[in-house]
């Protein structure tokens, strides 16, 4: 028996290998000392005083089966990277060089070539280098035409540079950037929702959406790199959480100092449609739904109150939109550190 008779296909490997260095090349800036294939990769970091490396790994979750549903592979690679950039990003770092992890039963170089290149279009949008990954074939270990992708990036940033959420005071103004959607966060709710309880289908067209459930669910999860980069330039950004996996109510706390809470403004900007469809298809408590989703808000910047007009004229420069959607406030005994009204 050859290794091919096991399940594995060495041939098809070297083929997405040969695919991979061509996207990956496109995407090396001047601290790449090495190129694709080898054991390791190696980054020369350059150009700071006092650097603090600062590195995220994630995946994409159940949004993978969205992928596999509508046979569109070139979207979630994009989401791994922006996910994985804005989790530096928010801490002050300029993303350096990012690492992926994909595996299936059988390889199929067509599919995870349209992945990696959502990965490489990322990297490049994100001026991050793809400097290495792993592509495991593994049969009988995942569900036929089924992958799982995960992904690793380094960031850098001068310690004295660092956005720590320390200099957050009670007053501060909330910046709320939208969401292009979902994201990448409450797939395993949104797909039982569409799929099992309103018997809907990827193909399903719905008015509120404006297309089909698939092109919803599809949207690529935003990179605020630009941003948050004009915001630390301008010397405006006192923290910045983004708002994945426990929405507003679990994410903005985590870069609040001791003592401090926040009071957000549920009618400061318009939800998009996929998520009150989702509440009413489902008719999920108001507790949860905001614990699942982003609701409409990717990113939160605090910024101080009288620095709006600042903040205005930093983030119309970078062509992002904005809305002050609340406050901090002191903690007062026996409240929840994030109040919706």
């Amino acid at each position: 028996m050859r290794y091919r008779d096991a399940g594995v296909n060495i041939d098809e490997a070297d083929r997405l290998v040969a695919a991979v260095k061509k996207m990956a090349r496109g995407t090396f800036n001047r601290g790449v000392l090495t190129d694709i294939g080898g054991f390791g990769a190696c980054y020369a970091l350059t150009g700071l005083k006092k650097p603090v490396l600062i590195s995220s790994v994630d995946g994409v979750g159940t949004k993978l089966k969205i992928a596999f549903l509508t046979g569109r592979h070139d979207t979630v690679g994009q989401d791994l990277v922006n996910h994985c950039v804005n989790d530096v990003a928010v801490q002050g770092a300029l993303p350096l060089f990012f690492l992926d992890y994909l595996a299936t039963g059988k390889l199929e170089a067509r599919v995870a070539s349209a992945v990696i290149s959502g990965i490489a279009l990322a990297c490049r949008e994100n001026g991050c280098a793809l400097i290495g990954g792993e592509t495991a074939e593994m049969p009988g270990f995942y569900t036929v035409g089924e992958y799982d992708l995960a992904g690793m990036i380094v960031g850098a940033a001068e310690r004295a540079d660092l956005v720590t959420g320390r200099q957050i005071r009670p007053g501060d103004a909330l910046v709320g950037l939208p969401s292009a959607g979902l994201h990448t966060n409450g797939y395993s709710l949104a797909r039982k929702l569409f799929f099992d309880i309103a018997r809907h289908n990827v193909s399903t067209r719905l008015p509120e959406l404006g297309g089909t459930i698939g092109d919803e669910l599809l949207k690529v999860h935003r990179s605020y790199l630009k941003p948050i980069r004009a915001l630390i330039a301008a010397g405006l950004l006192k923290g910045a959480a983004h708002i994945t996996g426990g929405g507003i109510t679990g994410n903005t706390p985590r870069i609040l100092p001791r003592g401090l809470g926040v009071v957000v403004d549920t009618g400061a900007w318009p939800r998009p449609p996929v998520f009150e469809l989702l509440r009413r298809i489902g008719e999920i408590p108001e507790a949860d739904y905001r614990r699942t989703f982003n609701l409409g808000i990717g990113m939160i910047c605090v910024v101080g109150v009288k620095e709006l007009g600042r903040v205005d004229r930093a983030l119309k420069k970078a062509g992002e939109p904005w809305y002050r959607i609340g406050s901090v406030e002191k903690l007062k005994r026996g409240r929840a550190r994030v109040e919706y009204r």
